[in-house]
């Protein structure tokens, strides 16, 4: 089945201006060019969250900061990350599609971070992933793709509604124990990385 030849839905979702889509390949069916190249965007897209939280983890883990328990927080979170855009790629290849790699910018974020600025980069973070894949679920759908829109609700979506919750918790708990902006630290850091009970790495 071929692609519906409508125009184009202007879309916000990040995705590989130089895409190329195999058009031989023969496990693709009914996977819109703009489904895949979409797919490809945002796969780059979670790479690049990954990375993002990996340097968030090295920050907390220095000397100067430690702060054992955030570290491993978003060490974990990082490798949960890559291991998402893995499997949105390993769909793609199922489905047909080919994937175009690209640099990945450094974070810019590899000093002066406090607890609560690293917690809101993340949350923001995952709010704006929520909205792409929110879009790229329905993105699917008005281009007559149901399996792709399906996969990435349950699998993609699903799981970052808990991740901002308690990422939104933590920023709560963190400004109550006395956590702020100055870029010094404190107290509020340490007392909120021995207390925070809630840590506990989300699935």
């Amino acid at each position: 089945m071929s692609e519906p030849r409508v125009k184009r839905i202007k879309s916000n979702l990040p995705h590989c201006n130089s895409h190329r889509c195999v058009v031989g390949s023969q496990s693709r069916q009914n996977f819109p060019s703009v489904v895949e190249e979409s797919l490809c965007g945002v796969s780059n897209l979670l790479l690049e969250v990954s990375y993002k939280l990996q340097a968030l983890a090295n920050i907390f883990e220095q000397s100067d900061r430690a702060l054992p328990r955030l570290a491993a927080f978003f060490h974990h979170e990082s490798v949960k990350e890559q291991d998402r855009a893995e499997v949105m790629l390993q769909y793609l290849s199922q489905r047909g599609g080919t994937f175009c790699s690209k640099n990945i910018q450094r974070p810019g974020i590899e000093h002066g971070c406090t607890v609560l600025s690293a917690l809101e980069i993340i949350l923001n973070q995952w709010k704006d992933e929520m909205a792409f894949m929110v879009e790229l679920s329905q993105l699917a759908l008005n281009y007559g793709d149901p399996h792709t829109a399906s996969i990435i609700k349950s699998r993609f979506l699903q799981p970052l509604i808990s991740k901002v919750k308690l990422v939104g918790d933590l920023l709560t708990e963190a400004r109550r124990v006395g956590c702020t902006n100055d870029s010094m630290g404190g107290f509020g850091e340490f007392l909120f990385d021995q207390l925070q009970g809630s840590l506990q790495c989300c699935n």
